[in-house]
C-alpha cells in the first residue's frame, strides 16, 4: 500500500486520468465525507488546494414517491466515483403524506437515476457499493429471482466501468459481468487495526488466542486471520433442518464445533454479517460452555435487525467480550452508543483505491494487505 510520503504524487496533473469527481448517494454523507478529508489532505499534500472532491448532487421526490436525480455541476470528462450504501434504513421520504423508510431497493434506484443524471459525459464511472444491492440472493435454488446479477449487468450496460464492494456474501456474482472490473476487498488490516487498538492486552500465540468460523461459509476469511496470526483456526457447522423454511431460510438445529480444544483461550470469530445475530450468539454461547476465556465478534456489516438486546444480555452475563464492525453501512445511533461495539474505519482504505483507479494505479497491493499486517503485528511485539 502506499505510504504516507507517496500520497501527494496521486493529485500530480500529469498523473491522474481525468480530474476526479465524488458523488455521495443520501445513505452515504457520513462516509463519503471521511473519504473526502483524506483525498482533500493528500491533494494539499500534492500542492493542490481542493476544497472538496464531492460533486453536489440529490434525488429530490414527489409527493407520490417519484423521483429523479440531479446533479448540480458538470462532470463532462470527469473520472466518478459513485458512492452508496444500500443498507442505510434511516433515511426517509414523504409518499401520500407518510414518511416512507428507504429500502435497498430505493437506494439502488437513486444511484441509477445519478448515473444518468451524468448523461454519459463522464470521462470513466465506478460505483463503490460496500454492501452489494441484492448480495444475499445470490444463487438460485428454486424458480426464483437473481437480484445481484440482474442490479450488475444493469450497472454495466448503463456504461459502469468498475465496481468496488467489501466482503461480499458470495463474489462468484461477478461472474454475471465477466468484462467489467469487479474488485470484493476485505478491511482485514483494519479490523486487525481496531482489535489491537481496543484490546492491547491480546497474546496472539497459539496457547492463548484462536480464530473460529462460525460457519463452512465463512471458512476463507477466518483461515486469512489464523493464517497471519500464526494460531488455530476452530469452525461450527450448522446442521439445518431442510424440511421446513422460516422466514426465508432452513432453520439451523445445532451448531457442531469442530477443532481443537478453545478452553482458556480468547477466541475471535468474523463473518459478513451480523443480521438477526442468533447464529452468533449461539456459537458464543456454546464455545464459553467449552471454557473460553474471552469472545470478540466481528462482521463487515453489523446491522442488528432484531435489535441490540440479546447482546446487551451476552455481554451484561459474560459471554461476549466485544463486537467490531465497519463503517461501510449505517449503524444506528444505539448501537453506536453501546460500550461493548468498536467501530473499524475503512474510509482511508476506500480513499487509497479511489486514488489508485485515478491513476490507473496498481492496486493489488491494496487489496492484499499481508505485508501491512506483518509490519502491524512487528510493531506490536517491539521488533
Amino acid at each position: 500500500m502506499a505510504s504516507q510520503m507517496e500520497v501527494g504524487d496521486f493529485f500530480n496533473l500529469e498523473n491522474r486520468v481525468a480530474p476526479l469527481g465524488l458523488v455521495v448517494t443520501e445513505g452515504a454523507q457520513e462516509l463519503g465525507a471521511k473519504i473526502d478529508a483524506h483525498l482533500t489532505k493528500w491533494a494539499a499534500e500534492g500542492g493542490k488546494d481542493i476544497e472538496t472532491f464531492i460533486v453536489e448532487s440529490e434525488c429530490p421526490r414527489f409527493s407520490s414517491g417519484d423521483s429523479k436525480g440531479l446533479i448540480k455541476s458538470t462532470v463532462r470528462g470527469d473520472d466518478l466515483f459513485f458512492l452508496i450504501d444500500v443498507g442505510n434504513y434511516s433515511c426517509t421520504y414523504d409518499l401520500f403524506g407518510e414518511k416512507n423508510h428507504m429500502s435497498p431497493d430505493d437506494h439502488f434506484q437513486d444511484l441509477k437515476r445519478l448515473i444518468q443524471a451524468a448523461s454519459g459525459k463522464a470521462h470513466r464511472i465506478t460505483v463503490i457499493m460496500p454492501i452489494l444491492y441484492g448480495g444475499r440472493q445470490h444463487r438460485r435454488n428454486y424458480r426464483e429471482s437473481l437480484d445481484c446479477a440482474c442490479a450488475l449487468q444493469e450497472l454495466q450496460a448503463m456504461g459502469v466501468s468498475n465496481i468496488i464492494s467489501f466482503d461480499a456474501h458470495d463474489a462468484r456474482v461477478q461472474n454475471a459481468i465477466p468484462l467489467m472490473g469487479f474488485d470484493n476487498v476485505m478491511p482485514s488490516y483494519q479490523v486487525l487495526k481496531a482489535l489491537f487498538h481496543n484490546v492491547p492486552d491480546l497474546m496472539l500465540d497459539r496457547d492463548h488466542f484462536m480464530v473460529v468460523s462460525p460457519d463452512e461459509g465463512a471458512m476463507n476469511r477466518n483461515m486469512y486471520y489464523a493464517s497471519v496470526l500464526g494460531v488455530d483456526l476452530g469452525m461450527f457447522y450448522k446442521r439445518r433442518d431442510y424440511s421446513r423454511v422460516v422466514n426465508g431460510r432452513n432453520p439451523i438445529v445445532a451448531h457442531e464445533y469442530l477443532g481443537t480444544s478453545v478452553e482458556g483461550k480468547d477466541v475471535f470469530i468474523t463473518d459478513d454479517i451480523i443480521s438477526s445475530g442468533e447464529s452468533m450468539l449461539d456459537i458464543a454461547y456454546e464455545l464459553k460452555k467449552q471454557k473460553a476465556r474471552r469472545i470478540f465478534c466481528y462482521a463487515t456489516y453489523a446491522i442488528f435487525t432484531n435489535g441490540l438486546d440479546p447482546f446487551d444480555k451476552a455481554v451484561n452475563s459474560g459471554v461476549v467480550d466485544g463486537v467490531f464492525g465497519s463503517n461501510l453501512t449505517y449503524r444506528s445511533p444505539e448501537l453506536r452508543r453501546r460500550e461493548w461495539f468498536y467501530e473499524v474505519d475503512v474510509s482511508k482504505y476506500i480513499a487509497y483505491f479511489i486514488a489508485a483507479i485515478n491513476h490507473d494505479m496498481s492496486i493489488s497491493s491494496i487489496i492484499d494487505p499481508h505485508e501491512k499486517i506483518k509490519a502491524l503485528l512487528a510493531k506490536r511485539k517491539g521488533e
